[in-house]
């Protein structure tokens, strides 16, 4: 029994004076982070990371300790020197693992810079906006974007669950994108509905944690607590990605060519893992917005944007439009669909970040809700959803430089061209023709939600009443 004491002793006293001594014991943060990291993890298994961290941010500043080998930033500084510098910023932690599809390894999933930039370039030219903008995938977009116009209306003056039909929307898109002439019809077909569903309606945060955590446990696990399977879009992907010929500008095409040097399954896991990411992104990104926009508050933004939608020329770019830039800019900056941290690590020999020296292999990331909100001196009044903050002409440079929806650097996302293209085009199809308020029966909040990759709204409605202009 002695002996167990003055082990315990020991044990204590070694975690103590390791904590007091750490490089990051310097660092701000609540005193207990220098000696564990159960608090932080504490956060993540009840799902409240996102918000905690954000409030040790509002107490300590933009540099905070996490936890003996954690720290989070939200400087400008700190996002080029984790994300951008060397091109690619830092290796990614152990944590990406958990997203390889088909248990193979990705673009989104490979860890170390190198070797995602070589899978990069495979993807460069097809997610270039020169090859979105074509006829073909442009006509494709417009015409799920007028479906999902189409449903809405069919409504009348009842109730249109959006979150649904925009999570469709994103999921036809999408998969046009990758395997044209196919890809899904799910706001027209209930099969194919039944695969949206299945990719949206989900809550796997925490099995993902404890794979991640216990990965020796994880093999043992009961079926209950391992992550999420998505069975029918697994096979519909492995389906899709066998055809023998797929159009020029499609994603399938490109990945399939000799000097891609992928295999069918790789190419596969790819296009899987573009289709997860781009349902949930682009899905979640326009049902907040369209959120926002609806409250009876914001409505003068909306009256606004429907003049500037309705008076352009009938062939007018969608580069043209200032005030729907100004406003998915400023939906994504109150909502980034990816809105946790971006865990990375301190290469070897550490590095200076925000004026701190931090050891080699320290987690380090910064999360785009809270880079979005701190500083307020960028962004006044940070919690209010106003548009018109990205038309000031002062501060302009600064507030663009810590817009971090789509991460930055050369692992940034990959599909952001085509996610801002098909909200420019789907909120063209609705503002320019209709009014959109809350409706009545809307019970769900609209809360962010710390998920994987989502920013959903708790209980997966968003209940809107689409009304023509007169």
């Amino acid at each position: 029994m002695l002996s167990l004491w003055a082990g315990a002793v020991l044990t204590f006293g070694f975690i103590v004076i390791r904590g007091l001594l750490s490089p990051l014991s310097k660092l701000p943060g609540p005193w207990y982070t220098r000696f564990t990291s159960l608090w932080i993890k504490y956060q993540e298994f009840t799902a409240n990371r996102r918000e905690s961290i954000h409030a040790l941010h509002k107490i300590y500043g933009p540099v905070v300790r996490l936890g003996p080998n954690e720290v989070s930033f939200t400087s400008l500084d700190a996002i080029k020197e984790i994300y951008a510098s060397g091109g690619s910023g830092y290796d990614k932690t152990e944590y990406y693992d958990l997203f390889r599809q088909f248990k193979i390894k990705t673009m989104f999933s490979t860890l170390q810079k190198d070797e995602h930039s070589k899978r990069k370039r495979i993807f460069a030219e097809r997610y270039a906006m020169s090859n979105i903008m074509k006829e073909k995938p442009m006509a494709a977009i417009h015409e799920r974007a007028t479906t999902f116009v189409s449903k809405c209306v069919e409504a009348g003056q009842m109730s249109v669950d959006v979150y649904s039909l925009l999570h469709c929307y994103a999921l036809d898109c999408v998969t046009h994108f990758m395997f044209s002439p196919g890809g899904l019809r799910s706001l027209n077909d209930p099969q194919d509905y039944e695969i949206m569903h299945e990719l949206t309606y989900h809550q796997s945060l925490q099995k993902n944690l404890l794979e991640y955590y216990l990965p020796t446990l994880a093999p043992y696990f009961p079926t209950l607590l391992h992550p999420r399977s998505a069975p029918k879009a697994n096979k519909y992907v492995q389906e899709s990605a066998a055809i023998q010929t797929h159009d020029p500008h499609s994603l399938m095409e490109k990945l399939k060519r000799k000097e891609s040097n992928l295999h069918l399954m790789q190419a596969a896991a790819e296009c899987k893992d573009h289709m997860a990411a781009g349902i949930d992104t682009t899905g979640d990104g326009l049902c907040f917005l369209m959120w926002e926009l609806s409250q009876p508050h914001n409505l003068q933004f909306q009256q606004r944007l429907y003049q500037e939608l309705a008076s352009a020329p009938a062939d007018a770019s969608l580069d043209s439009y200032v005030y729907l830039d100004a406003v998915i800019k400023e939906g994504l900056r109150c909502a980034p669909p990816i809105p946790m941290s971006l865990p990375r690590y301190v290469p070897a020999g550490g590095r200076v970040i925000d004026s701190f020296f931090v050891p080699g292999h320290t987690i380090v990331s910064c999360q785009p809700y809270s880079v979005h909100r701190v500083d307020e001196t960028v962004f006044p009044e940070p919690e209010k959803f106003w548009p018109d903050r990205w038309l000031v002409e002062r501060g302009a440079a600064e507030r663009n430089r810590l817009f971090f929806a789509f991460a930055t650097g050369g692992r940034g996302c990959t599909g952001k061209n085509l996610a801002l293209v098909e909200m420019k085009v789907l909120l063209r199809e609705v503002y320019s023709r209709y009014r959109t308020t809350i409706a009545g029966d809307m019970t769900a909040s609209m809360k962010l939600d710390d998920q994987i990759i989502s920013s959903r709204p708790k209980g997966q409605s968003c209940k809107l009443v689409f009304t023509a202009v007169e």
